[in-house]
């Protein structure tokens, strides 16, 4: 274990699946996030994030980037985390996968947010790396819940989720911007969980599980 992850473990940790690699996004890797968010994440004519950060000028981007992932490691606890999880197929970084908790020892809960380069859309990376994070909550966590949601309109991220067995959970409104959209919540359970064919390649978890505070 080097110097740097003795003292922050989770970046030893990776999750492998048949054609993607996760791991915890280091200040090295940012330049790499920042390049894929510029190269295009989704259709402008329609942002399929509330907060809506793909849309910054170019020279704006880059740095709120960098704070967001800077911010996620500084508020970090056993009792509220959000873990960032880069996402490379074939050597290059093409996204992120968010896994998150508040009160997790008690609630037993995750939730989950990601994006991915745009040019990469449309050859299932998407569901792998859902699947992913739902196999590492699921069995190596030992979370009973995972939670997502996505804008009504949202189809590419909900047949994402219907494919994996997610249940609908109800129809909210949420800020979109400057505007308002309906949001359907969605939540997955080890009994509704549709598992892909492949099993998941877990490395670092000890250490990560220690640190997080989960026995």
């Amino acid at each position: 274990m080097t110097e740097l992850t003795s003292l922050w473990p989770l970046f030893d940790l990776s999750l492998t699946t048949p054609r993607l690699v996760l791991r915890p996004i280091t200040d090295s890797d940012i330049p790499a996030a920042v390049a894929a968010a510029r190269s295009g994440v989704h259709d402008p004519a329609r942002n399929p994030f509330s907060t809506p950060w793909t849309e910054l000028p170019a020279e704006e981007l880059g740095p709120n980037m960098a704070r967001w992932y800077w911010r996620c490691r500084g508020e970090f606890t056993p009792e509220k985390w959000t873990l960032l999880l880069g996402i490379w197929h074939e050597g290059e970084f093409i996204g992120c996968q968010d896994v998150g908790a508040t009160d997790f020892g008690t609630l037993k809960t995750v939730s989950t947010g990601s994006w991915l380069k745009q040019s990469v859309h449309g050859r299932g990376l998407g569901k792998e790396m859902r699947a992913a994070v739902a196999l590492y909550a699921f069995d190596w966590l030992k979370a009973e819940v995972a939670e997502s949601e996505a804008a009504t309109w949202n189809e590419a991220s909900l047949g994402v989720s219907r494919s994996l067995g997610y249940e609908f959970n109800g129809v909210t409104r949420h800020s979109w911007g400057d505007k308002v959209t309906d949001v359907q919540k969605v939540r997955l359970t080890p009994e509704s969980f549709k598992r892909p064919d492949w099993t998941l390649e877990v490395r670092g978890h000890e250490a990560a599980a220690k640190f997080l505070g989960i026995n």
